[in-house]
């Protein structure tokens, strides 16, 4: 009997053992879950309610592609009989989504750049921000209407975000100047196993598709060209190492512990 106990210590020792190791292998460094880290500094002795450091970002404007939709809306005095800008939109009857499809309300940008109008014809606005196209338009219109106001705005600005997030999928916005940040909290923020050193973003630009690497742990971040997200822009969140660990090892590990424990104890307490 005393050899039985004493082999039966054994194997909880063994037990503690595996448990420990699989709680260690399943654990994630506080360095890799915080955003915008400055290593230099020991947040510790940080002043209060005191300005640290400064960035300054470049005026960032989005500028219009081909396949954008635009919402372009003319305000004047002319009666509506004379105004062949304004799009006279019936919604009545209609379901509610076809109403949210913006090509029903907005103006689609060709491949060449170009938005149709009536009579005008065609504008290129491609290569230009929305106040440059607005400005354009307004010049033009001011050519045909009395006292026209013209306001452009872009209603299918959309990103997509893959990976460890907490929400996968498209995103439309209705402002075009948004951070990543700002981004990733409309997605419901990153999981606990988000690699946030190396995010991936696709961008396509000038004809081409640019592939970077995004490195959230560190607050020079803030100074990336890349702060600002672009129309369709793949945002990919690869997963740190310990996920495959904590998800598929550690919960089998775990539940192979537990039996263990229960059928030793059990076992000790009918040899007692």
């Amino acid at each position: 009997m005393t050899i039985f106990k004493v082999k039966m210590n054994d194997t909880m020792r063994i037990l503690v053992l595996f448990a420990s190791l699989a709680f260690l292998g399943s654990c994630v460094p506080n360095r890799k879950y915080v955003y915008l880290q400055k290593n230099d500094v020991n947040s510790k002795v940080l002043p209060k309610d005191t300005v640290v450091r400064e960035y300054s970002y470049e005026d960032f404007a989005y500028k219009i592609q081909p396949e954008d939709i635009l919402s372009v809306r003319f305000e004047s005095l002319t009666p509506q009989q004379y105004d062949f800008f304004t799009k006279d939109i019936q919604l009545a009857g209609q379901s509610l989504s076809q109403q949210a499809n913006p090509l029903l309300i907005g103006e689609l940008v060709d491949n060449e750049g170009m938005v149709p109008f009536p009579v005008v014809g065609k504008v290129k606005v491609a290569g230009l921000t929305i106040y440059e196209a607005q400005d354009t338009l307004q010049k033009i219109a001011n050519q045909y209407l009395q006292n026209p106001i013209v306001k452009v705005r872009l209603i299918n600005f959309r990103i997509t975000f893959l990976g460890e997030v907490n929400r996968e999928g498209t995103i439309t916005l209705s402002n075009n100047r948004v951070s990543l940040m700002e981004a990733i909290g409309l997605a419901g923020g990153l999981t606990d196993l988000a690699d946030k050193k190396n995010i991936k973003l696709i961008r396509i630009r000038n004809g081409q598709t640019d592939v970077q690497y995004i490195d959230l742990l560190d607050e020079d971040f803030m100074q990336s060209p890349n702060f600002f997200i672009n129309q369709n822009d793949l945002i990919i969140v690869p997963a740190l190492r310990q996920r495959p660990y904590r998800k598929y090892v550690g919960q089998n590990v775990s539940l192979a512990i537990s039996a263990l424990t229960l059928v030793v104890l059990t076992i000790n307490l009918l040899t007692n």
